[in-house]
C-alpha cells in the first residue's frame, strides 16, 4: 500500500508538475525510471533490514574471533588482535583503560560490545 501510495506521487509529480508536452513513449520512459528507482530504494531498505537482523546484540569482546572483532566500525586486523591478546576484559571499557584501542575507537564501538 505504502509503495503504490509512493509510486503514485511519484508518477503525479513526474507527468503533472510539467508544461510541456510529452509523448507517451517519453512518459513510459520516465515511470519505467522512477519504478526502477524504488525498485532499488526497497531492496537496498530490505537489505538493511535483514542486516539488522542478522545482529544478534553486542558481540563478546571476550569470545569474539578476529574475524569477527573486524566487522566493528574503526577495527582493522591490528585492533582485533591488540583486542583479543589482552583479553579477559571486566567490562568493554577496560580495553581503554588498558590501551589497547582509543577512546575515540571505543566511542564508535561502544553500543556494540560488552564483556559479559
Amino acid at each position: 500500500m505504502k509503495w503504490t501510495l509512493a509510486f503514485s506521487l511519484a508518477l503525479f509529480a513526474v507527468t503533472g508538475c510539467t508544461t510541456q508536452q510529452r509523448s507517451p513513449d517519453q512518459i513510459r520512459k520516465e515511470t519505467a525510471d522512477a519504478t526502477s528507482t524504488a525498485a532499488k530504494d526497497a531492496k537496498a531498505v530490505a537489505q538493511g533490514v535483514a542486516d539488522g537482523l542478522k545482529q544478534k546484540g553486542p558481540i563478546n569482546v571476550n569470545k569474539a574471533s578476529t574475524d569477527d572483532l573486524k566487522t566493528l566500525p574503526g577495527i582493522d586486523e591490528a585492533a582485533a588482535h591488540r583486542i583479543a591478546d589482552n583479553r579477559p576484559y571486566d567490562t568493554a571499557a577496560e580495553m581503554v583503560r588498558k590501551h589497547v584501542i582509543s577512546k575515540t575507537e571505543y566511542d564508535r564501538i561502544a553500543d556494540k560490545v560488552t564483556a559479559m
